[in-house]
């Protein structure tokens, strides 16, 4: 990825605000956030945009998305995943220092994956236990805006909450969102959302 130390300052401050919140930070709050001025930021911003790094729309103060073709340098093929918080069954996120990773070889030794654009997440609950995703384990994703019905996904709901469930979309045109344990219900709402797609779920024991 061809971007400056300050660009790639930008992008993940981008991509861990939207995990957290749903939306993108304004240009005034990542100037905040990396001590510059808000013009300095905008001339960042527009040579992301340039290169194809990232999107927006213009005139809209919280546009900004990274591509879905774009990945960050931590989040390239490695042993090591960006660790970025827990999600659990309706709960939200909880952010992490941005400098958390979840080394994968420490855990599991030599197996590499083969995905570019993933993050780690820490699953907190038992909504999706039939499907042998415990509470405790490490789940890995693959960053996303898209999903296809019968995936897992991490889903932001319309309130804010952030909860991992399989995806489907139903005839009428709604969402549902279903758990893999007879004690929770589905969670059905006319839009979400994805965060993420799941491409594997890590155990230590």
């Amino acid at each position: 990825m061809n971007v400056t130390p300050k660009q790639l300052q930008i992008l993940n401050l981008i991509r861990d605000y939207r995990l957290a919140n749903g939306f993108s930070p304004t240009m005034q709050e990542l100037a905040d956030e990396i001590g510059v001025s808000k013009v300095t930021v905008f001339e960042h911003v527009e040579a992301l945009v340039r290169k194809g790094v990232i999107s927006r729309e213009p005139n809209k103060a919280r546009s900004l998305s990274i591509c879905d073709d774009s990945v960050l340098p931590d989040e390239e093929q490695s042993l090591r995943y960006p660790l970025l918080g827990r999600i659990a069954a309706g709960m939200p996120i909880e952010k992490f220092q941005q400098d958390d990773q979840l080394d994968v070889e420490n855990l599991f030794g030599t197996r590499i994956s083969d995905q570019g654009g993933t993050f780690a997440l820490q699953v907190e609950g038992d909504s999706m236990k039939d499907e042998g995703i415990l509470d405790g384990d490490y789940v890995i994703v693959q960053r996303t805006s898209v999903a296809k019905t019968g995936q897992r996904v991490i889903a932001l709901l319309p309130d804010g909450e952030t909860t991992l469930k399989t995806f489907f979309k139903e005839p009428d045109g709604r969402i549902r969102l279903q758990p893999a344990n007879p004690e929770y219900k589905p969670i059905i709402v006319k839009d979400c959302q994805i965060q993420g797609t799941l491409i594997g779920v890590m155990r230590r024991y």
